[in-house]
């Protein structure tokens, strides 16, 4: 609850399309468009904000491209790249007042990130490490957020049915920190979050379709004025083309 208010929750959906391209073996390209939900309701007063989001465009490069140590596969990734402002960062309620800058479903803000995806498996063990940190600026209402970092985490277990079915389960862990929200680059105290979330995954595979399941719960978060997160589901749906020739370098090994 919100100040001791029961009913108050913010909930924040996100839908994203995303495409991958190799232009090298070890070079990808990115793009991550999203589509966003974002409901808060305090005091009995509900508001509800949709449309596209601010896309993301990075690049990665594949310094360990399957590599073998004592029987375990190894794969390191290492980009970067920039989020643009492309979503409604000013809209405004009935009275002609802007909804805070967390209602929108933009930023307003051009924000640089570095990302390191590490990768191991034996046998039909895995173990995948994503951490991130991004480095936020300002819209043209000198608001911003404070730089921030993000770590997900995932135990796997692949499951072989046969030539067409692969079912892999996990276990996830998910960390996000933040100072939170600044204006004129000092913070404001609002929307700080310090918080850790683990649970269940599922990931199932047939062909080059693959359909991606998870739901973490709160196991760690800072306390603030804001309500108390009930945790996260993702559900994602996949589909991986066989590319066999590259802008860059030769014909796929």
């Amino acid at each position: 609850s919100h100040k001791g208010n029961p009913t108050d929750y913010e909930a924040y959906r996100v839908t994203e399309l995303r495409g991958k391209y190799f232009i090298h073996k070890r070079i990808e390209l990115n793009a991550l468009i999203p589509f966003l939900q974002n409901t808060t309701q305090y005091n009995q007063n509900r508001v509800t904000l949709s449309g596209v989001g601010d896309i993301n465009i990075f690049a990665g490069v594949h310094v360990l491209r399957q590599i073998e140590v004592a029987g375990v596969q190894q794969r390191l990734i290492v980009g970067g790249g920039v989020k643009l402002p492309t979503g409604h960062y000013y809209r405004q309620n009935a009275e002609g007042i802007r909804y805070p800058l967390l209602y929108q479903t933009g930023t307003g803000s051009i924000d640089y990130f570095g990302y390191l995806n590490y990768i191991a498996s034996y046998k039909k063990l895995g173990f995948s490490l994503n951490t991130s940190y991004k480095l936020n600026g300002e819209n043209f209402y000198h608001e911003g957020l404070a730089n921030s970092t993000a770590t997900f985490a995932n135990l796997f277990y692949r499951v072989h049915l046969n030539d067409n079915w692969n079912i892999n389960p996990s276990a996830q862990l998910f960390y996000e920190y933040t100072k939170g929200e600044t204006y004129k680059t000092e913070l404001t105290g609002e929307h700080q979050m310090n918080n850790a979330l683990l649970g269940p995954g599922l990931d199932i595979y047939y062909k080059n379709l693959g359909l991606n399941m998870s739901a973490q719960f709160p196991v760690y978060e800072a306390a603030t004025d804001h309500p108390v997160s009930a945790g996260r589901l993702v559900l994602g749906l996949s589909y991986s083309f066989n590319q066999t020739k590259y802008v860059i370098g030769s014909k796929k090994q």
